[in-house]
């Protein structure tokens, strides 16, 4: 067949071929298949609510209404004068037929109305066949989906008909009560559809919101981490530049020094500028792109008070309280613990607005000890929501340093950040100068210290 000669289906016939197929689908592929009626889930809203021994006894009620039913049928039957047990029990097996299988009921049962027709004397829809069918497609609707029960209905119309030679008023009262029964029964299962839609949303939803969460956090995680990696490389960065520039003017602060001390120093000088570059391929990895190193060296304790009198001009009342003996510590710590109260002032700002914060820090032998306090949030303007990343930063911190944190509400309201950051005790350094070759590095430290700053540029 050509193309031209090809018919496009109208719409209508569409349809019809898609009713078919439904009504195909729903009434006479697997009629004979097994599928008993579980009973009902243990969990559900009332049931829970029982005793265990009587929860037992309920998640089976679906199944005594049924059966229940069928005995009605059974009963119904053996009013008849003519055949009273077969008017009964055979209406009566197709109704507990829909507790195993639901679609065979349903033919069953309109062989059951035609057996009773035959051997009563009441008509097409005598009171046991009456009842059954009524029964059987409120089950059987029940049992699957809306869409056959309309095709029940539509059979069962057509069947009244046709055996009763088109008199619709002898089938009238089935069609009338099953389109109620029916239609009851679509209502509540498309009911139970939609909320188990809403169910499965809400489910999704959780499960979506949490693997957010989780992977923002990661991320932050990730973010801090690199954030200290960059800070750190300016750190590290400067020491290596120190020993290879001492590494470099150490030979000529000797008279005479021997090969062996002078091929020392030129292995150190080596190694520091193979750190060097080996620091700056490893920090390429985390920077990104537009980042853009700071001009400005890395913050100390020692420009706390900078800090302090910004956030004073933003209206946080802060106070600063120092306990020991101040002194220099390693610069890593010193920049944590300046990053540690940046942070913890920065979100005294947004979640506490108009509190008072207070700031301490203890220089002991171990280390040193920071703990920043603020008030609860006073005035008109609303604290703003946080999602924790600044606590995660102050964690990555002082756990890179194997120090100890703990941040938790104050019973006033407020908030408290308390942190400890351990310091080893430092090494004796040796003296700078021993008195010797002071000329000859006097005249070559400019030379050597300027090569050396060039070639810490270019590989770190």
């Amino acid at each position: 067949m050509t193309e031209t000669q090809t018919k496009t289906s109208s719409p209508e016939l569409r349809a019809a071929e898609g009713a078919m197929e439904g009504l195909r689908e729903d009434l006479f592929r697997h009629v004979f298949a097994y599928r008993p009626l579980p009973p009902l889930s243990p969990e559900g809203r009332f049931i829970r609510r029982l005793p265990e021994g009587l929860r037992r006894a309920v998640v089976w009620t679906p199944h005594a209404l049924v059966l229940g039913a069928a005995l009605i049928v059974l009963m119904a039957g053996m009013a008849n004068w003519h055949y009273r047990f077969l008017m009964g029990f055979v209406p009566a097996i197709a109704v507990a037929m829909t507790l195993v299988r639901p679609v065979a009921a349903f033919w069953g049962s309109m062989l059951a109305t035609i057996f009773c027709a035959v051997l009563g004397s009441e008509g097409l829809w005598g009171p046991s066949a009456f009842i059954a069918q009524v029964v059987v497609m409120v089950v059987v609707a029940a049992r699957t989906r809306p869409r056959t029960a309309v095709w029940m209905w539509t059979v069962t119309l057509l069947f009244g008909l046709l055996l009763e030679g088109g008199d619709p008023t002898v089938t009238a009262p089935m069609a009338v009560l099953s389109a109620f029964a029916l239609l009851v029964v679509a209502l509540v299962h498309i009911r139970r559809d939609a909320e188990q839609e809403v169910r499965e949303a809400e489910r999704e939803i959780t499960v979506q919101r949490t693997v957010t969460a989780v992977e923002r956090d990661r991320r932050t995680l990730l973010e801090e981490r690199t954030t200290i990696a960059r800070e750190l490389h300016d750190v590290v960065a400067h020491h290596m530049s120190v020993v290879a520039i001492q590494a470099e003017a150490a030979p000529y602060r000797v008279e005479n020094p021997p090969p062996e001390l002078e091929q020392a120093f030129v292995t150190i000088r080596e190694n520091a500028v193979a750190a060097l570059t080996e620091l700056r391929r490893v920090l390429g990895v985390v920077r990104a792109e537009d980042y853009e190193a700071p001009d400005a060296p890395q913050p100390t304790l020692a420009v706390l008070d900078g800090l302090l009198d910004n956030v004073r001009e933003t209206g946080l009342e802060t106070e600063k309280v120092i306990t020991g003996a101040v002194r220099e510590l390693p610069q890593g710590v010193e920049l944590s613990a300046y990053r540690i109260i940046q942070e913890a002032l920065s979100n005294t700002l947004r979640h506490a607005p108009g509190a008072t914060a207070r700031v301490e820090i203890a220089y002991v032998l171990g280390g040193i000890g920071l703990r920043i306090v603020n008030g609860p949030p006073r005035g008109l303007v609303k604290p703003s929501p946080g999602a924790g990343h600044g606590i995660t930063g102050m964690r990555e911190r002082v756990a890179m340093l194997n120090g100890a944190m703990t941040a938790a509400a104050a019973e006033d309201g407020g908030y408290e950040v308390a942190v400890f950051l351990p310091v080893p005790p430092a090494e004796t350094e040796p003296d700078e100068r021993d008195g010797r070759g002071d000329r000859d590095d006097r005249d070559d430290r400019g030379t050597v210290a300027e090569t050396l700053v060039i070639e810490r540029d270019g590989s770190a």
